[in-house]
């Protein structure tokens, strides 16, 4: 059984004194293959060190997160995009808006500036895109309503969204929704949007180290612990786990696979 953690954030610090037993425990899970979106010039550095040492198993993408758009967001870009044109990536990520912090929402125009100078390098350089969407769908679906084409594609990173806007993202016709540990947990709703959600159009993810699955709450989220957010699908969709592995890594190729 194989499964494919679609986004980990493994060059955190928090993984520093147990790096490869993080690695080790995940294979025991199935899970061998990793992808890491970047954050922000800070992270690049440790980002490229631990791909280059896991090349099996650790897959990099390039991108400034919404979290990292500052007044200096124009000389961020320029790093990512040197980085882009030169390296080797799987897509142009973590990208998106983020308006859940008080602080971001200052900087609305400039995240929105920089989110779309990001998709159109991802269309350019035939990448998927990796989006992030706290409190932001209307202004995600502003921008890609304006943007979307066939050269568009990619995840929306931790779906928590309601049906509509689930099917509206899948209407787009490139993209898939990414789930992690916030189906697991009580007080969502979103077991009952994902059941109305074919499992053609899931991936999985951990957001390691954050956002631990149930009964992992208040833990360092780990690769490993991703089973128990397989485990939840196959009840959800009253299927077996080696099914949800089988069909997730499917989709997982289907955005990723040809940049194997």
């Amino acid at each position: 059984m194989q499964l494919i953690d679609t986004h980990a954030h493994l060059f955190w610090d928090k993984f520093d004194d147990d790096f490869e037993q993080v690695i080790e425990r995940a294979k025991e899970k199935g899970i061998s293959k990793i992808f890491n979106p970047n954050v922000d010039s800070t992270t690049i550095d440790k980002l490229l060190e631990i791909s280059k040492n896991y090349p099996e198993n650790i897959f990099p993408l390039m991108g400034l997160h919404p979290g990292s758009v500052k007044e200096d967001f124009e000389k961020e870009l320029e790093i990512i995009e040197k980085h882009l044109r030169n390296g080797k990536f799987y897509g142009v990520g973590e990208i998106g808006i983020d308006l859940y912090w008080e602080e971001n929402k200052k900087f609305l125009p400039q995240q929105t500036e920089a989110f779309i100078y990001q998709i159109k390098l991802a269309k350019e350089l035939k990448l998927p895109i990796v989006i992030h969407t706290r409190k932001s769908f209307n202004e995600i679906f502003n921008v890609i309503d304006k943007e979307n084409d066939d050269n568009l594609f990619g995840i929306f990173h931790c779906f928590s969204g309601n049906i509509n806007q689930a099917e509206k993202i899948l209407e787009y016709g490139g993209f898939k929704l990414g789930l992690g540990g916030v189906l697991t947990y009580e007080n969502t709703k979103l077991p009952k949007v994902i059941s109305k959600i074919g499992i053609e159009h899931l991936v999985l993810e951990t957001d390691a180290p954050f956002l631990p699955p149930v009964p992992k709450r208040g833990e360092r989220n780990e690769i490993s612990f991703m089973y128990y957010v397989a485990e939840k699908l196959a009840e959800i969709k009253n299927i077996s786990v080696e099914t949800v592995a089988e069909e997730t890594t499917k989709n997982a190729t289907e955005i990723f696979g040809n940049m194997f």
